[in-house]
């Protein structure tokens, strides 16, 4: 049986991390909140060389990315593989095309919130995304059930650290900070039992994990075999995103500078990480291993339109 470590799951993320910095510039990495286990990261929009935010080319990147967030990795590598042999593109292309119509179409969508989560837990955190739930969509207009995503990493003494993902896109950042983690706690606090809220996650888990190679994906399937001792050797962590209105980007008519929106960004992290830790002890998950990612947008509105746009939904 192969063995799962952190060398497997590294080899299995997708997408190229210097491409994210293209889009989104790291504002503070690791900050840590006294009294608790969760670190906070934060990125704010870039700029052009005219002094422009981009929030269509984020939009953009994000479609560009949306087969590696909503086709399993086994029918990509089986695309590929058609691909090679017959010295084409289209099995790839198909996938893509595919994978954007499985997003919804509704105004209200928090899908761009989801793959945001994905491109920055892979490309950011190294947390490989280990099962891919849109796949199982037969409605794109419907949401699925359970965390906003699942992702993995192992330790060297071979426990797995199971993150549960969670994202809000809201106007008001305290509102995202509220509603995010009341929506990740579950995950983490309530005892395993089939009614918990991740136990369906856990029996697609245990069905449908995807790590590319059927070896890999079955040994990995093995941490959520009720009648496996590697089922006690798993631990439940979280990330979670938030997006939000942010007033310091300038207007369409303002030529912004980097530094200066980074800055103002900087004096808004001492609000919101306050925010944030209030939040995790009302929710009761001081003790857990949390990734906390904030993102000021210019205008959630904008973002989702733009987002949409792209996907060929608007």
């Amino acid at each position: 049986m192969a063995e799962i470590t952190g060398e497997v799951l590294d080899a299995i993320l997708s997408g190229d991390p210097e491409e994210l910095g293209v889009h989104l510039h790291l504002v503070g990495r690791d900050i840590e909140i006294e009294g608790h286990k969760v670190t906070l990261h934060c990125h704010c929009l870039t700029t052009d060389a005219n002094g422009k935010v981009k929030v269509k080319r984020l939009a953009e990147f994000m479609r560009n990315a949306a087969a590696d967030y909503a086709i399993p990795r086994k029918r990509i590598e089986e695309a590929r593989e058609r691909d090679a042999r017959f010295r084409s593109t289209s099995a790839v292309s198909k996938l893509h095309q595919e994978a954007r119509g499985v997003f919804t179409d509704l105004a209200t969508t928090g899908e761009g919130g989801e793959m945001l989560l994905f491109l920055l837990a892979e490309r950011f955190l190294g947390l490989p995304h280990v099962l891919c739930k849109m796949d199982l969509k037969t409605d794109s207009r419907m949401h699925y059930h359970g965390a906003d995503g699942v992702y993995a990493a192992v330790t060297d003494d071979g426990k797995l650290k199971l993150y549960w993902g969670e994202s809000k896109v809201y106007g008001d950042p305290t509102d995202a900070v509220r509603d995010c983690l009341k929506s990740l706690a579950p995950f983490l606090l309530e005892e395993d039992h089939e009614g918990s809220s991740r136990e369906r996650d856990l029996l697609l888990l245990s069905d449908k994990a995807d790590l590319g190679d059927p070896r890999l994906s079955e040994a990995f399937k093995r941490y959520f075999d009720t009648a496996s001792p590697l089922s006690n050797r798993t631990e439940y962590c979280g990330i979670a995103l938030i997006g939000f209105d942010a007033d310091f980007y300038p207007s369409s008519d303002t030529r912004g500078v980097l530094e200066d929106i980074a800055a103002a960004a900087k004096i808004g992290l001492e609000n919101w990480t306050t925010a944030v830790g209030r939040r995790l002890a009302a929710e009761k998950l001081e003790h857990f291993d949390i990734h906390f990612l904030c993102v000021p947008l210019p205008s959630v509105e904008k973002f989702r339109e733009a987002f949409l746009e792209a996907m060929g939904q608007s």
